[in-house]
């Protein structure tokens, strides 16, 4: 064991380092989406592959060795969405850009302002709000808007006879961006049939990029928060408040927490 220890270089321990963040980084990245019972799927059929070497099940283990001989250009093919999330991830942008943690937290205010009153007439809405990796790349038109964030006016552009309402609102760098654009679709096939298109688009961005997608539902009212490929449904303003505190406020929770420490 000390021969073990005494022959561990510095470059070692750097190269081990290096591996433990980058599936750290992977972990967190997959976290909450899909693509973690894609992994667990992966998992177990490299256990069956294991098991029918030592069993001796040659006709599964052929067939194994062949899948698993590829598996590198299988996990492209599966986690395509995720890996390319992690390339864009370089080139990130803040969460709010400028704001102050003050103006972070009233712009937030006022989303939730307007989606429960969105929600309380059964107004259908779609918001989706930039977080560090930039969604220009898959957004389809829309109209610019550039302006600061304020309940009346999302409650104007979401009115059933404002000309931009069907498309989705983009909130980026702390404004209104644009409005009336149209998101790519979630291609799952394990979606239930109760959620329209506005649900679907706010899964298919999330599935691209890192995104948050409100959700307020035509039908029911309900409002929901997608991210990551995932969806919560069902929140109410208080809800609604603390999931996007935690997704975009980053900075506030990091600063709450270094100020309890000094106290400490």
């Amino acid at each position: 064991m000390l021969d073990v220890l005494t022959n561990i270089r510095p470059l070692d321990i750097l190269d081990v380092t290096v591996v433990a963040f980058i599936i750290y980084r992977i972990i967190l990245l997959i976290r909450g989406t899909r693509a973690v019972q894609m992994l667990f799927g992966l998992a177990v059929i490299f256990a069956v592959y294991v098991g029918s070497r030592v069993g001796g099940l040659h006709t599964l283990d052929w067939l194994l060795s062949n899948f698993l001989s590829s598996i590198i250009l299988v996990i492209v093919v599966i986690f395509q969405n995720d890996i390319r999330r992690a390339l864009i991830h370089v080139g990130r942008n803040p969460f709010f850009g400028s704001l102050t943690l003050d103006e972070e937290s009233i712009a937030i205010d006022e989303l939730v302002k307007a989606c429960g009153i969105l929600g309380g007439r059964k107004i259908g809405a779609l918001i989706v709000v930039e977080r560090e990796n930039g969604i220009n790349d898959v957004l389809e038109s829309g109209t610019t808007i550039d302006a600061r964030i304020t309940c009346e006016l999302i409650r104007s552009i979401f009115m059933p006879s404002s000309p931009i309402h069907d498309g989705a609102l983009v909130v980026q760098h702390g404004r209104l961006s644009k409005a009336g654009c149209f998101l790519p679709l979630s291609r799952g096939l394990d979606l239930t049939k109760d959620l329209g298109t506005r649900h679907r688009a706010a899964l298919g961005l999330t599935e691209l990029s890192d995104a948050v997608a409100i959700v307020v539902s035509e039908e029911t009212g309900n409002i929901s928060v997608a991210v990551n490929g995932g969806m919560t449904r069902n929140l109410d303003t208080t809800s609604l408040k603390k999931v996007l505190g935690r997704l975009l406020e980053p900075r506030k929770i990091k600063t709450q927490k270094n100020k309890q420490k000094k106290k400490g």
